[in-house]
């Protein structure tokens, strides 16, 4: 009689356990959702700027037409990215278009005076902030799915309810990191 209160207790402690993770990972799968969605939100701020941007910028900047261009061609990527990979492809490019705009602003000091530049320039960089870390938040979470996926007893769990890894997300400007070749002898 004593084996099967055993037994039984074996059956519900793995019971326990497989509800606990399943639990577990649903959470986390959602959380992963949630980071996602933040990112897609403080896009959209962003890329709901551009348009103000570019108008600002336009009068000043006749010369610099392909920046202007290639920051409304990145909103238009992003507005039509199906993955996270063309997500974060249409991300770097507004990014790396964005910072070029307010460089090459530095030789415009009209517009540098202009308190509509101003103001969208600082929101911008706000915004920026905002979505470095929601990707920081976001590429946490998907670490911590993809261990529980990946990693025994809950790869188990994972595996029995089709639990996938999820794809991290990168920004090209982000993963290459060159190193400044110093030149001290005067040498070219």
């Amino acid at each position: 009689m004593i084996y099967v209160y055993i037994i039984l207790g074996i059956l519900i402690l793995i019971a326990v356990y497989f509800v606990y993770g399943y639990n577990r990972l649903i959470n986390m799968r959602n959380m992963v959702d949630t980071s996602y969605s933040n990112i897609d939100t403080l896009l959209q701020k962003r890329f709901d700027l551009v348009p103000n941007l570019v108008s600002t910028v336009k009068g000043y900047m006749k010369h610099e037409r392909e920046l202007l261009e290639e920051v409304t061609r990145a909103r238009s990527d992003w507005m039509n990215a199906s993955t996270i990979k063309e997500n974060a492809g249409a991300d770097d490019m507004a990014s790396k278009a964005l910072k070029s705009i307010f460089a090459v602003a530095e030789n415009y000091p009209d517009l540098k005076a202009n308190e509509n530049f101003l103001m969208l320039q600082e929101e911008l960089v706000g915004i920026e902030n905002k979505i470095a870390y929601a990707r920081q938040r976001y590429n946490r979470t998907v670490l911590d799915l993809n261990n529980a996926v990946q990693q025994f007893p809950s790869n188990i769990i994972a595996q029995a309810f089709r639990f996938q890894n999820r794809e991290f997300f990168e920004v090209e400007s982000e993963r290459i990191r060159e190193v400044p070749q110093m030149n001290f002898n005067g040498e070219n």
